[in-house]
């Protein structure tokens, strides 16, 4: 047999391990008390109990599941003058369709019947079809706050989700539990059929991959070649991908990674399976654009017993380069939750306020307590003897964000 080089061990280990996230989330989110397929979650405003939350939105969440002759029918309400979106995500991290007034011009609101593909069931009169790329999929869907929470929960509420039949619908895959840190090891392996064919996958690269997949899972039949891939991946492969999730996922610029290509990915599964850890369920980049700051101006990791600042010059304030909105989210690491503080303040966005200099220029502090000579409403308090990352994201933005040309300043020590 020949053996399995370390190179192919890791393209392998990398493309699996984007949908065993997706599984470890689905296996959380069903375990919830009062959690099922085609069940909503309309989360509490404010509600951080996520990884990398968006504070900016009021969300709710559906996992769908259907079959060959049911269908789930979501009911999505008229919203005028802020932003939103159904984002319909499948079991690899890939975006199905975004249903907002930029995509369904024709129908931005109304009654959406999501099916199997290529099912015959018949629909309701004037749904619009929606095939999924399997039997289930995830949905994240977003209403903006702006400032009126009181009215964008009255939205959120107002999307429903109900069932047309009475699908067979199969449970999560029994994955092994895993955090952050050490990641799952050579056992995801022993699962490689049943992750492999449970789902779908649309990447170019999928009929190459999975070949290397299910031949690594051949291998660790034998138990010296086990131990031995089991060793690469805890004391080589795991390492390298974590640190290559946070710096070269996309483009690296003064301490943030722009993740320039998201939610859609092609050939690229690696930068998918870091946007399935970092911050799972990533849209398109024609609904947002997300950058990761995990390193100062100096290159060193961010910590929260320093004080930084991010300085906008008023050419590059970040209202100028988006068409919906713009915020900014401390958490910690490796989990990538918000950590607690007296404020009980976490992120930063458009309708913040935010004090500006003389000039129009804007400087977001971040320090583990209060700057002193700065407001107070400029300042993000950071975990004292924690590292942490910022998620900076722009919706809907525009085209100097999307070719790469405009990033959030570094973090400059204070």
């Amino acid at each position: 047999m020949t053996m399995i080089s370390d190179a192919i061990l890791y393209d392998a280990y990398v493309y699996l391990l984007s949908r065993a996230l997706v599984v470890r989330q689905e296996q959380t989110d069903l375990g919830a008390d009062g959690a099922g397929y085609n069940r909503v979650k309309y989360n509490p405003v404010g509600s951080a109990d996520f990884v990398n939350p968006n504070l900016d939105v009021a969300y709710l969440e559906c996992w769908f599941g259907v079959d060959d002759n049911s269908a789930a029918l979501l009911t999505v309400p008229q919203v005028e003058g802020r932003y939103y979106t159904a984002q319909i995500i499948d079991e690899w991290g890939e975006v199905i369709t975004n249903i907002n007034e930029r995509n369904y011009p024709l129908n931005p609101s109304g009654l959406f019947a999501l099916v199997t593909p290529g099912s015959g069931v018949a629909i309701p009169d004037g749904a619009v079809r929606v095939e999924l790329h399997g039997q289930k999929a995830k949905m994240l869907a977003r209403v903006e706050l702006q400032t009126d929470s009181d009215a964008a929960v009255a939205l959120q509420k107002q999307f429903t989700v109900t069932v047309q039949g009475d699908p067979d619908i199969p449970g999560a895959i029994d994955l092994p539990g895993f955090d952050n840190v050490a990641l799952i090891g050579v056992e995801m392996f022993d699962h490689a059929d049943a992750l492999l064919e449970s789902a779908m996958d649309v990447c170019p690269l999928a009929a190459q991959m999975q070949a290397q997949v299910r031949a690594i899972a051949l291998a660790i039949a034998d138990p010296a070649e086990r131990a031995r891939i089991d060793g690469q991946l805890r004391g080589k492969i795991v390492p390298d991908f974590l640190k290559a999730a946070v710096t070269t996922a996309g483009k690296y610029q003064s301490g943030w990674l722009g993740v320039l290509v998201a939610g859609n990915y092609g050939a690229e599964y690696q930068i998918r399976t870091a946007a399935n850890l970092v911050g799972i369920w990533a849209n398109a980049s024609s609904e947002v654009i997300y950058f990761v700051g995990t390193r100062d101006a100096a290159g060193q990791p961010l910590a929260g017993d320093k004080a930084y600042k991010l300085s906008f010059d008023p050419a590059a304030l970040p209202s100028s380069v988006v068409d919906g909105y713009w915020s900014v989210i401390l958490v910690d690491l490796p989990d990538y939750r918000v950590v607690p503080n007296d404020l009980s303040r976490f992120n930063f966005n458009s309708y913040s306020p935010l004090e500006t200099g003389e000039d129009g220029s804007l400087v977001i502090h971040v320090a583990p307590e209060p700057p002193a000579g700065v407001p107070q409403a400029n300042w993000l308090p950071s975990p004292k003897g924690k590292g942490f990352s910022l998620t900076f994201r722009t919706y809907v933005p525009r085209d100097i964000v999307k070719t790469g040309e405009w990033f959030p300043p570094a973090p400059a020590q204070a």
